[in-house]
């Protein structure tokens, strides 16, 4: 088939949905198909089948953008014309501004259109300090149906959790439940690394993960603080991100005598740290899919995991200890102690926790993804039956939610 991917976010390998989008380029290029991809990353601008617009221009909070390490696409009608014409079916990463003109484009030219679900409201909320505010997350997930999702023929959920979560905004469209995946050969238990010699003596525990207000890596920081083993702790949080100096000014003013470490890694060196790692922890209060936990599950890694109800990733724990209240430092003070003081515990948690996170495979998730294109194309009459001729959601469709 021919496969137009619209990526309103593609750059660095530096946050799990510009993962996604690159794990499914090349995961549908190695299985033949003819895919092209329409994105603002001028790095692509030499390579065929990559179609580049301009990148939107975000005024005064262009440097705040920029300290996210993400660059998001403005439409050029043109381009997004030549990228789309002749395509069997279109897929688009985002709800932003050129997924959004995607969509009508292909509703105008009776083209098939699918779409990932990769940001919650709260993503959006937290930037303006009203994560916590259910109007302006309703509001904005009524806004991403309103002018996008009700185009689409069907949607990518990485969760069943996020299905289910946004279904009262999201109904109509085939839903479809696949994990974004994990690279096996990449992160797998077998592989062990040496603790650097400075670390030889320390437990260390390690977050992953981009420096953001949800994210909540302040947590860690404040229990590492709290716990009993302080002194032998190191803790590692890897990743880059808007909080950085935050973070860092935590660590110079309340961690002298064992400071936290701080740094970005690339994605092929991850797997050397979680190779080393004693623990791993994942404090966020929201998320769609925490391909980053799911790595260091994969490693081998114990997690101790936030039980946000807004987050998918607290589905992960498979144990209480792996479990600690989202809201308290001193709770997860407590499940790190608790880890620390129960090696053989930690030793057959680690082979439970590798053996579950097999089924997120990233070869089994991208051969899913692939047949919800072939389905979606198969199926395709370019009709939108959950709509009324006015474009709204049917009565019937409302009340099935």
């Amino acid at each position: 088939m021919v496969i137009t991917i619209i990526a309103d976010v593609l750059g660095k390998p530096n946050n799990g949905t510009t993962l996604a989008a690159l794990n499914l380029i090349d995961s549908l290029k190695s299985k033949g198909h003819d895919v092209r991809v329409l994105c603002c990353d001028k790095t692509y601008a030499d390579q065929e089948g990559y179609y580049i617009i301009p990148t939107l221009n975000f005024g005064i909070f262009q440097g705040y953008v920029k300290k996210n390490g993400v660059q998001i696409a403005k439409v050029d009608h043109a381009i997004l014309k030549e990228a789309i014409d002749g395509a069997d079916i279109v897929h688009s990463i985002l709800p932003f501004s050129a997924g959004r003109a995607a969509a009508r484009y292909c509703l105008e030219h009776n083209i098939p259109f699918t779409s990932g679900f990769h940001a919650q409201a709260e993503n959006l909320s937290s930037h303006v300090f009203m994560m916590n505010f259910p109007l302006a997350n309703s509001t904005i997930y009524r806004n991403f149906w309103k002018h996008y999702f009700r185009f689409c023929d069907a949607i990518h959920y990485p969760t069943s959790f996020i299905r289910d979560y946004v279904k009262r905004y999201m109904g109509g469209p085939a839903a479809y439940a696949i994990s974004n995946g994990v690279d096996a050969e990449l992160f797998n238990p077998r592989l062990k690394f040496d603790k650097p010699a400075e670390w030889k003596d320390k437990f260390v525990v390690v977050m992953s993960g981009r420096y953001s207000t949800e994210k909540k890596q302040m947590l860690l920081l404040k229990a590492a603080l709290m716990s009993k083993h302080k002194d032998k702790l190191q803790i590692v949080l890897a990743g880059s991100g808007p909080k950085e100096k935050k973070l860092q000014k935590f660590v110079d003013r309340h961690m002298k005598k064992n400071p936290a470490l701080l740094k970005s890694y690339k994605h092929e060196e991850l797997n050397q740290l979680l190779g080393c790692a004693d623990l791993y922890v994942h404090t966020s209060l929201i998320e769609i899919e925490a391909i980053s936990c799911l790595e260091a599950l994969s490693c081998g890694l114990v997690p101790v995991i936030s039980n946000s109800p807004r987050s998918a990733t607290s589905r992960f724990a498979l144990r209480p200890e792996s479990h600690f209240s989202y809201r308290s430092a001193r709770d997860l003070a407590r499940k790190i102690d608790w880890w620390i003081d129960h090696p053989e515990e930690r030793a057959k948690a680690s082979v439970q926790y590798s053996e579950f996170a097999k089924q997120f495979e990233i070869h089994s998730c991208m051969d899913r993804m692939e047949q919800m294109l072939i389905e979606t194309r198969k199926n395709f009459t370019g009709e939108k039956p959950w709509l009324n001729r006015k474009g709204k959601l049917k009565k019937s469709q409302a009340e099935a939610l």
